[in-house]
């Protein structure tokens, strides 16, 4: 049974019961004031749902991404970081910093954000390591699951969830080196200016890491004290510093090296351990994508890796002037194409987060003298153009009668085991809202897998 079937008798369930839907994300049973806060009024009135041949394909298909992906230095570089980093987009105090704090492997810790069109998943961008949101997906399962219709329903049909929590708990044991024995400190780490937001979810995280096996407090970077060959948080000596600041801070302070070299400049010397290094970002970068999507890259590929890129990664390319091949072979000028085919093209800037910069070139607002000065002023630039994917909406259960159609935005979570869950955003349809983020009011669920035999 796949995803669309079990939504469907879900829908039925629901309307079968009498249940009032928003009954079904009573965030009473969520962990804390904190978390509840939080997500006050935004979360959806059931859990997305996975079939079990849905969940593994997705599993293989974004373990192949990543590979080819992490392989991308060595086989259009030689090796060289540095010059991919620059390729891609990012400054030179961005690729001091990834090479100052690289790890011996890329982590396996990443969300791929994801729409489902007609024929399946498509990835819309990447988010490799440990800043990354989401990561209390399996929290937000287990509430639902309270509630004596979806838990029957989840009996009925054989559902579990990925356990996200946990799952990053082992990439941090796994990823520094500490044996599951120890319970290392960890100063959960973000930059000053969200801090002041976070700091009450930060809370909860840290708590929730303390209950799995690591002592974590939540701080910003200014926190951190280098002394005695060790970095402190107050009087607590810290084995890791989980980094929630990313690459993109460098380029909004000018102070924001000063306060991050000597953080680094500790790892290097291992006086700390870092979950996850700098170099994760790189990888998450949509101009790697691009470059994964291209006919260089992919001639290197193997054949299972270009199965998955074919099922999942839309067609991508940095804007750069000269030729590019489209999806049937066809070879156009790149410049040329993006204007001409606007409102089959988003236009993204390379390593921001959030949906910030994203031009959609169909939508309405956007017409073809902007579209084309945003395309030229973009030519070398950070900025890639991509396919437009036309997802299906999912519908969800409303009080007010008929179910709702939402735009979801899937965030699939793969770590070191493998599936990990998703978090999802969504919007509702009627909203016409098309870029779905927290800062446009979007709402939140977990997903429902059907478990292995």
């Amino acid at each position: 049974m796949n995803g669309a079937e079990l939504t469907a008798l879900y829908l039925e369930e629901v309307k079968r019961s009498g249940v009032r839907p928003t009954e079904l994300c009573d965030d009473s049973h969520l962990a804390s004031e904190d978390i509840r806060n939080f997500y006050s009024g935004k979360l959806l009135t059931r859990p997305l749902f996975l079939g079990g041949p849905e969940w593994q394909q997705l599993q293989t298909d974004l373990a192949n991404l990543r590979s080819a992906l992490v392989r991308l230095p060595d086989r259009l570089y030689g090796g060289d970081l540095a010059a991919f980093a620059r390729d891609i987009g990012m400054t030179e105090v961005q690729v001091s910093a990834i090479l100052r704090s690289r790890a011996a492997e890329v982590t396996r810790q990443f969300r791929a954000d994801m729409y489902a069109d007609r024929t399946g998943f498509k990835v819309l961008e990447l988010n490799l390591g440990s800043a990354i949101g989401g990561i209390d997906a399996s929290d937000l399962c287990h509430m639902m699951l309270q509630h004596p219709v979806l838990a029957e329903f989840a009996r009925t049909h054989r559902l579990g969830y990925g356990d996200t929590m946990r799952g990053q708990v082992t990439d941090m044991f796994v990823e520094t080196g500490f044996p599951r024995d120890r319970r290392p400190v960890m100063a959960t780490t973000d930059w000053p200016s969200s801090f002041e937001t976070l700091e009450p979810f930060m809370r909860h995280f840290t708590g929730r890491l303390r209950d799995l096996g690591i002592d974590a407090y939540p701080c910003h970077i200014k926190q951190l004290e280098l002394r005695d060959g060790r970095v402190w948080l107050g009087d607590k000596p810290v084995d890791i510093i989980q980094r929630l600041f990313m690459l993109e801070d460098l380029l909004d302070n000018p102070e924001a090296a000063a306060m991050m070299d000597p953080v680094l400049d500790a790892v290097a010397r291992g006086e700390v351990r870092i979950f996850t290094p700098m170099d994760a970002e790189l990888f998450a970068s949509k101009g790697a994508l691009a470059m994964l999507s291209d006919e260089q890259s992919r001639a290197k590929c193997t054949p299972e890796e270009l199965a998955s890129l074919d099922r999942i990664l839309p067609w991508t390319r940095m804007i750069r002037p000269g030729p590019a091949t489209l999806e049937d072979g066809w070879v156009e000028d790149l410049v040329d194409y993006a204007i001409s085919h606007q409102h089959d093209l988003a236009l993204k800037p390379t390593s921001l987060h959030g949906g910030e910069g994203v031009l959609l070139g169909w939508r309405p607002e956007v017409d073809r003298e902007t579209w084309e000065e945003r395309v030229r002023a973009a030519v070398d630039g950070p900025y890639v153009v991509q396919r437009r994917i036309r997802p299906v909406p999912e519908l969800f259960p409303s009080d007010e009668g008929d179910p709702t159609p939402w735009l979801v935005t899937w965030g699939v979570f793969s770590m070191v085991e493998g599936y990990t869950g998703v978090y999802a955003r969504a919007m509702p349809v009627e909203s016409d809202v098309e870029v779905v983020t927290f800062r446009a009011g979007a709402y939140s669920t977990g997903c429902l897998h059907v478990l292995p035999d």
